[in-house]
């Protein structure tokens, strides 16, 4: 569970770094906003991936939920055009992840019947 509760504060801190990018073309003291974000979203990302999530999936999910909640932020906050295309894409990312974490799971459950089956047979 911590696991999942760090890579959504890396979701969230990488999400309003890059907000925050956007916003600093105005207002040039977000760009400490930009640097102290992007810093912890890896160092939150890290940690996620010393706790033994895939690499693979950590990054899938920590890249299109980014994907995902920075266009919608963007469009409430900059005012920026959520197009059918736009929208289409968003659920063809979040489509993708969900696939690469069921093939996980599926590979997890494969190795552990593997490791299992062996050690039955060494007996």
């Amino acid at each position: 569970m911590t696991t999942w509760l760090l890579l959504a504060a890396a979701i969230l801190s990488e999400v309003t770094a890059t907000l925050s990018l956007r916003g600093a073309l105005d207002h040039p003291v977000l760009y400490l906003v930009v640097v102290a974000g992007y810093a912890l979203t890896f160092a939150l990302l890290a940690q996620v991936l010393r706790r033994g999530m895939g690499l693979g999936v950590a990054y899938g999910i920590w890249g299109a939920s980014g994907v995902v909640l920075t266009a919608g932020a963007s469009a409430l906050l900059f005012g920026e055009a959520l197009t059918v295309l736009k929208v289409s894409g968003i659920l063809l990312i979040a489509a993708g992840v969900v696939v690469v974490e069921l093939g996980s799971q599926r590979a997890r459950r494969t190795a552990a019947a593997t490791v299992a089956h062996a050690g039955t047979e060494a007996r």
